[in-house]
């Protein structure tokens, strides 16, 4: 039933007169209240009014019928709920607390103009949230340990599921490294097949713990497993997998800037995922402010060699086709020993020393005016690497991958449909970006699931809590 207010008429009558008087005293109305106002003429239309009333001898009577008052939805039912909705949400989703915005409009006439509207609160969610707590999560062994980070295996108390603890060293003084960040934000936002998950943040006083999703082993230590070399068929099944990622991130202008085997995680279905995004860098135009101190050596292209900023997409690619040759040769195709002036030798001793002619533009690139270099013949990565010529279109792929100029190397994207890889098929490329390549019945591993090192026994175990 809708309910009438009753004011004295007196008190109507003087405020439309002063209204009448200056039009500039009318409150202004948002769009809500003049909908409102709209309605509220064209139903008094049909609501009989008392001659009496304005005596105050009696109210007015709500019109008959089914007219119900509008129900809102209070700030409180809107809170309730969305703390119902915590616990369903996917744990993988579950990066850093969230917030829930709750906006809450005035009472009062004029809406957003009003002196005393409130635009927005904010309320964080339950703190008896699982999510972004060291509880949450039971630390096993190390698995390995870097000049800023350690990282742990884990378990999840929620879930059970195994997860990988990466655990990053605070200094007070110099506060959160801003590779960390970075890693982190990109992150968030690279939901693929390919590209490893990050679950979770937990941030005390001393640490900041990225919990990502475990993967068995990486792309080093399975070479090293294999001395007599990785099958062909899985070399480019690691190989498409490995570009595939790569698409992904070039396509929202992100570089991963440290591709090598020890970045690329492998479980025992065979799938592999870009891991390590420290260096990564969103690139969304062209900038000279990057710098050349990226990528480890052998994976380094000759322009950043050089000292050249001025770098894109080209930049990963040159490692994927470093990356390439070792892995179907089972040995690093350009292994400098000393420093950015040997690594770049030895590529010219591969690829030949090159000129003005064969890449414009080298010549004014930083180091290369600093010393002369030793003139070198280019050679055919068919010779320099033998088991390129055991697949059909492998020698040509890594041709365009290795191309001195970086204008001139393939993209990602075009990789993809090169004829190294056409007996995949076609429906691969057409896999949404969260499915593996595995998921299609034609893609399979030569030898089912791979052979991976086995983890220690909980017995064998120091780090587990045997209490």
């Amino acid at each position: 039933m809708a309910l009438a207010v009753v004011r004295p008429c007196s008190n109507l009558e003087a405020e439309k007169v002063e209204l009448s008087r200056d039009p500039s005293n009318m409150p202004k109305m948002g769009r809500m209240q003049k909908l409102k106002r709209r309605l509220s003429q064209s139903l008094s239309k049909f609501v009989p009014v008392p001659r009496d009333s304005c005596n105050g001898q009696a109210p007015v009577e709500s019109p008959k019928g089914d007219y119900e008052p509008l129900e809102t939805e209070s700030e409180d039912t809107l809170a309730a709920e969305a703390q119902d909705r915590l616990p369903h949400r996917r744990h993988s989703e579950a990066i850093m607390p969230l917030q829930l915005t709750i906006e809450v409009t005035s009472p009062l006439p004029g809406g957003r103009n009003s002196p005393s509207y409130v635009p927005r609160r904010r309320m964080s969610v339950s703190p008896d949230s699982p999510f972004g707590k060291v509880e949450t999560y039971q630390k096993l062994e190390m698995l390995g340990e870097g000049s800023y980070a350690t990282v742990y295996r884990g378990v999840s108390r929620i879930t059970n599921q195994i997860v990988a603890l990466k655990e990053i060293r605070l200094n007070s003084e110099e506060g959160t490294p801003f590779t960390a960040i970075r890693e982190a934000s990109l992150l968030k936002g690279l939901r693929h097949a390919n590209i490893v998950i990050l679950h979770d943040i937990i941030h005390t006083r001393n640490n900041l713990t990225f919990v990502f999703e475990h993967v068995d082993t990486d792309l080093s230590r399975y070479m090293e497993n294999h001395p007599s070399g990785i099958h062909l068929h899985t070399v480019k099944l690691f190989l498409f997998q490995l570009i595939r990622g790569l698409a992904f991130c070039h396509a929202r202008q992100i570089l991963h800037r440290d591709l090598k085997p020890q970045n690329l995680l492998i479980n025992e279905n065979g799938e592999l995922k870009l891991a390590d995004f420290g260096l990564a860098r969103a690139k969304s135009v062209p900038s000279r402010t990057f710098s050349n101190e990226v990528v480890t050596l052998w994976y380094r292209p000759p322009d950043v060699l050089l000292g050249s900023t001025n770098y894109s997409t080209s930049l990963d690619m040159w490692g994927v086709g470093c990356i390439f040759a070792e892995i179907i040769s089972g040995i690093p195709l350009f292994p400098g020993l000393k420093d950015a002036s040997d690594q770049v030798v030895r590529i010219w001793q591969v690829l030949g020393t090159p000129n003005e002619q064969t890449w414009p533009g080298v010549e004014r690139l930083p180091e290369f005016k600093k010393r002369k270099f030793v003139w070198y013949e280019s050679h055919d990565l068919g010779e320099v690497v033998p088991q390129f010529r055991n697949s059909f279109g492998a020698t040509e792929l890594a041709q365009e991958l290795l191309q001195l100029e970086p204008g001139n190397r393939i993209s990602a994207n075009d990789a993809l449909r090169h004829e190294y890889f056409s007996d995949l098929g076609l429906e691969i490329l057409k896999l949404p970006a969260e499915f593996s390549i595995f998921t299609l019945p034609s893609i399979k591993l030569h030898e089912g699931k791979l052979t991976l090192t086995p983890p220690l026994s909980p017995m064998q175990n120091p780090y587990i809590n045997k209490s």
